[in-house]
């Protein structure tokens, strides 16, 4: 078994909210009439080009397994509102 790495109060926040941050801004340059373009690279295939702020949302995957929370619940939350 894997060990689990803990972290607690103001360095947890801090973490998870970097991710919050990285996934909002990738998704705003998507919004409203003058949105502009996102190219997002694939593991597999060409690039792709897109507007769609949820197909951006989809691809982040952050290294840092925190920041990567923060992203992923606020994946979560609106995949919930929806």
């Amino acid at each position: 078994m894997a060990a689990k790495d803990v972290k607690f109060g103001n360095e947890a926040r801090v973490k998870m909210l970097r991710g919050v941050n990285v996934l909002a801004d990738a998704v705003k340059v998507t919004l409203g009439p003058k949105g502009r373009n996102v190219v997002l690279d694939k593991s597999f295939g060409a690039p792709s080009i897109t507007k769609d702020g949820v197909s951006v949302a989809r691809e982040i995957e952050l290294e840092d397994k925190f920041e990567n929370m923060g992203a992923q619940m606020v994946k979560e939350v609106a995949s919930k509102a929806n």
